[in-house]
């Protein structure tokens, strides 16, 4: 084969046509301004503004930096090309085409991140996972989703910390929270809410019947520390009971574990896993503020489409999605879009449900 039936995209065109897509040009005048006022004598006179301006930069040159490296990739390989259409070394169109499928998959990845605009969806979330009514069966398949988020978070290289998590009876959970610190963690999980149903032979029935099962999942945005929350601790009412979750030396002897119920909204907060009682307030209190935060945003949210006599397509509460194990199929009923490889989903495959999603619905 002749190694000129391949030919990239050249340089100018990567520039103007990706370039435009990302925004660069606009990018790097941005940066270009922001940089010259962090130059300014007076830039540290007000320390907030300009920790915010300085933040601001860095979130741009991760887009110009990601870009720029994906322009060098593309070119790199045009000149590979070059070189073995000169040598008429035919072989190396076997590399070029496993190169060009990771460039790809990078400009794809890149290009998602776009969408994820949102002013919250840089931040670290939290996921809480409640089982449903059916007890055992109900609670296996809450804390089947519980590894199911857990295998996922591992794949995108995110910190995770399980700050409750509470056992079932008999089998699976009743409850977790799971703190899931990486950029984008919420944007990328806010695609998650809702109800997800289960269909299975049942392992715990004897006469091997058909069972369904649901469990809710809710991910929310971590407060940013800039933003103010004002929480009274008169509105607080504080519970300590012994941990039932899993490790540690405290667990089940000692009373570490904390419940914070915020009386004005009825939200609660618990934490378990940590070693000391002190810790787990501080963490249920961290996680009170986020929830708080959370409810803030969405009657804002709520108040600007009202507004704008903007509907929401998709409520909070709805069943997004089924995982049906017989057939093996995953069917997200928001898009439509399913899948024939559950064991793939289970283990925390679930980008292209999450993508789908966003790409559909996000504003």
């Amino acid at each position: 084969m002749n190694p000129n039936a391949f030919v990239l995209i050249p340089s100018t065109t990567v520039s103007s046509t990706c370039g435009g897509f990302f925004d660069i040009d606009n990018r790097l005048n941005k940066i270009s301004d922001l940089e010259a006022k962090s130059a300014a004598e007076t830039f540290w006179n007000d320390a907030p503004a300009a920790q915010k301006i300085l933040k601001e930069i860095t979130e741009e040159k991760i887009w110009t930096s990601a870009f720029a490296e994906l322009e060098k990739k593309i070119l790199g390989e045009q000149e590979s090309l070059d070189v073995a259409a000169e040598l008429g070394e035919s072989s190396y169109q076997i590399d070029l085409m496993s190169h060009l499928d990771m460039i790809e998959k990078e400009a794809s990845a890149l290009e998602f991140r776009t969408m994820l605009s949102g002013e919250d969806d840089k931040r670290n979330a939290l996921l809480v996972i409640h089982a449903g009514a059916g007890g055992t069966e109900a609670q296996d398949w809450a804390e089947m989703l519980y590894r199911m988020y857990m295998r996922w978070a591992e794949r995108k290289g995110f910190k995770v910390f399980t700050a409750d998590y509470q056992l079932g009876d008999g089998a699976g959970i009743k409850t977790a929270t799971l703190e899931i610190n990486g950029e984008y963690a919420y944007g990328y999980l806010q695609a998650e809410n809702g109800v997800h149903r289960l269909v299975r032979i049942s392992p715990y029935d004897a006469n091997a019947r058909r069972h369904t099962s649901f469990a809710s999942v809710y991910a929310y945005p971590e407060a940013p520390p800039e933003v103010e929350i004002d929480i009274r601790k008169e509105d607080l009412q504080i519970d300590t009971y012994r941990s039932g979750g899993k490790g540690g030396q405290n667990v089940n002897k000692v009373e570490t574990a904390v419940r914070i119920t915020h009386l004005p909204s009825g939200v609660v907060a618990a934490c378990q896993e940590e070693r000391s009682q002190f810790q787990n307030k501080e963490r249920a209190m961290k996680m009170l503020r986020s929830r708080l935060y959370q409810i803030r945003r969405e009657e804002e949210i709520a108040r600007k489409r009202e507004l704008e006599g903007k509907k929401r397509k998709i409520e909070w509460g709805s069943q997004i999605r089924s995982y049906v194990f017989d057939d093996r199929r995953v069917k997200d009923h928001r898009t439509n879009y399913e899948r024939f490889d559950v064991e793939l989903v289970m283990d925390g495959d679930i980008d292209s449900f999450i993508e789908r999603y966003l790409m559909e619905f996000s504003d």
